[in-house]
């Protein structure tokens, strides 16, 4: 068994150190950066190398970088050389070896691999259900006093099945239909959240709540749905897909039709198609079709790599990705593939 396991873990090493033989560093990079606030992992990893999603490879062979989450504002990264070979070295602040089980700095003050704030809200309340879940949801049924819209600390009375043992709920309006445009499948509904609700009374099928929290008016017919009970991802290693994707982009937050670096956006590959959250894809334009002047032909040009975005939440046949990298303008139907 002590032979097997020697084995395997000696072909893990030689896996990792084969990737980081693979690695380029930018042309420009340092040769130390002192992490401030507002740094993420990503950041840091683009001062050094060509593609920035692989840290994790070269950061992982490094005995001193136990966990690469753990980097604080005031350490410094420096690049060394061992075996001729880069890798990424930390120094804590104010001490020359790195010691995790000894720092008093809380975690919350570590810097993230990506910037958070942009995708928080999509990690705790958006959502993309089927469309028979969103029609057979519970309803907004009536406010009260009979007001027609509602906010924070109001009291309203809801309509549909709901289990007396689940307390807390969703507010949700419809948003966009997700059509797969390679093959007509529907996707997906976006459930658009305009807040939260508590279980205060339930007599049959009519509920009396309590809101808790809205974004916006919550109004008559809007629908609920039960708390996700999932752990809220915060920690995204970037990582290759593994199997071979071929998807597309299907819409940019926001309802706009071009996407740039730090937006989000829903693509047409999801758990079914093993994608999971620190999936990295790079992003591809079609190639126009022009008229050959000389032989008087029509040429497609080939594809363009123009971006590269992370998966940071998927669900069943989509995913929600964060644009990392853009040279130009992205379009919807853009092409995401493995790296």
């Amino acid at each position: 068994m002590k032979k097997v396991l020697l084995g395997l873990l000696t072909a893990s090493l030689a896996t990792i150190y084969a990737w980081a033989d693979e690695i380029e560093l930018n042309p420009q990079h340092p040769d130390r950066h002192v992490v401030v606030k507002g740094d993420t992992l990503w950041d840091i990893s683009e001062y050094f190398l060509k593609s920035p999603w692989l840290w994790p490879e070269i950061w992982h062979v490094n005995p001193q970088i136990a966990n690469p989450h753990l980097i604080y504002p005031g350490d410094v990264v420096k690049l060394i050389y061992l075996d001729g070979k880069p890798r990424l070295t930390v120094e804590r602040a104010g001490t020359v070896k790195l010691s995790p089980k000894i720092r008093s700095t809380p975690n919350d003050g570590a810097i993230p691999p990506i910037p958070l704030d942009v995708i928080a809200n999509f990690l705790s309340k958006s959502r993309i259900v089927g469309l028979d879940e969103m029609d057979d949801a519970p309803y907004v049924l009536a406010g009260e006093e009979k007001r027609l819209v509602l906010g924070a600390n109001d009291e309203l009375y809801a309509r549909g099945d709901f289990d007396s043992e689940h307390k807390a709920y969703g507010v949700y309006r419809r948003g966009q239909v997700y059509t797969d445009p390679q093959t007509g499948e529907v996707l997906g509904l976006q459930a658009l959240s305009v807040g939260a609700l508590r279980l205060k009374r339930l007599s049959g099928d009519v509920a009396t709540m309590m809101v808790s929290r809205s974004s916006e008016e919550i109004r008559i017919e809007d629908r609920m749905l039960p708390d996700e009970e999932r752990a809220i991802e915060s920690s995204f290693l970037p990582s290759a897909p593994e199997s071979d994707v071929e998807g597309v982009i299907l819409a940019v937050e926001g309802g706009v039709n071009n996407a740039g670096k730090m937006d989000v956006v829903v693509i047409n590959k999801g758990e079914r198609d093993s994608l999971k959250s620190g999936n990295v894809l790079a992003i591809y334009q079609k190639g126009e079709m022009v008229k050959d002047r000389v032989r008087g032909d029509l040429v497609l040009l080939p594809e363009e790599r123009v971006g590269l975005a992370m998966v940071f939440r998927t669900f069943e046949k989509v995913s929600y990705a964060l644009v990392l990298e853009a040279d130009r303008p992205l379009d919807l139907h853009d092409l995401v593939r493995n790296p």
